[in-house]
């Protein structure tokens, strides 16, 4: 493969490898089901409890209106509870609810238990081309999101 073909061929992969991901769990999961937006809102949120809306929309590149209709939609699906600020009440914080904090918890075990099961079954030289390969995707991955907070 040449270098020209390399960024195409890499970037249709790991679409492919998330794409197929999430439609192995979504056949397990129970409930409604999330888009994509609104689990990564949900998974935000859990990992930083009392953010506003605005910072949500600003950490997931997205317009503060998109956000606002997705906090609207998983607090109505009771996964995300809404909170007035006291210092601004025209702001809210932003919490997951139990059930939320449940539902994440069990997609990412069953997420890693899947890639582990798929990883496990690969040779020896694959498992270690894929370790190799993590600091550089590390990389590639704070150079994508650097340049995209860089106005």
């Amino acid at each position: 493969m040449s270098t020209e073909d390399l960024p195409d061929a890499f970037a249709g992969v790991v679409a492919g490898i998330h794409r197929l991901i999430r439609r192995r769990l979504r056949q397990e999961m129970a409930g409604p089901r999330l888009r994509g937006a609104e689990v990564e809102l949900l998974r935000l949120v859990a990992a930083h409890p009392g953010i506003s809306v605005s910072a949500a929309a600003k950490e997931l590149y997205l317009a503060g209106n998109s956000v606002s209709t997705l906090v609207n939609q998983l607090t109505a699906a009771g996964l995300l509870h809404r909170e007035t600020r006291s210092d601004d009440r025209r702001s809210a914080r932003l919490l997951p609810t139990p059930e939320a904090e449940a539902r994440l918890r069990a997609w990412q075990e069953r997420r890693a238990a899947l890639v582990r099961e798929h990883v496990e079954r690969l040779g020896e030289d694959d498992r270690a081309a894929l370790a190799a390969a993590l600091p550089a995707l590390r990389r590639l991955a704070d150079g994508l999101r650097e340049e995209a907070t860089t106005p």
